[in-house]
């Protein structure tokens, strides 16, 4: 299921563990001026102690063919994050990241 595969690599992204650059080619231009926006401040990294963030839980909506709208739920330390995102399936047949909301704030 993309969407789990796109929750994961966005949860890596926004909790710092892995560069922006990363999602280059799996995300189109404003996702990934989203993307380039929130990464700087890991928003998703929990404070120390804390382990490492999961996406506890991933569902989706399909507004039409090619079309999917997720949304996840990623526990990082004590606190449990909201992450929005939309994904559009190109003629290639490749699902890209369109655009990424979390906690309710575009970035």
């Amino acid at each position: 299921m993309p969407r789990y595969w796109f929750a994961e690599r966005l949860l890596l992204t926004l909790s710092g563990q892995r560069p922006v650059h990363w999602m280059l080619g799996h995300t189109l231009g404003a996702a990934y001026d989203q993307l380039a926006a929130l990464a700087p401040q890991a928003p998703l990294r929990p404070a120390p102690p804390a382990r490492t963030p999961v996406v506890r839980r991933c569902d989706e909506f399909s507004p039409r063919p090619g079309v999917i709208e997720a949304f996840a739920r990623i526990a990082s330390g004590d606190r449990l994050h909201a992450l929005a995102f939309r994904l559009e399936r190109g003629r290639d047949l490749r699902w890209r990241c369109s655009a990424v909301e979390l906690a309710g704030a575009r970035a």
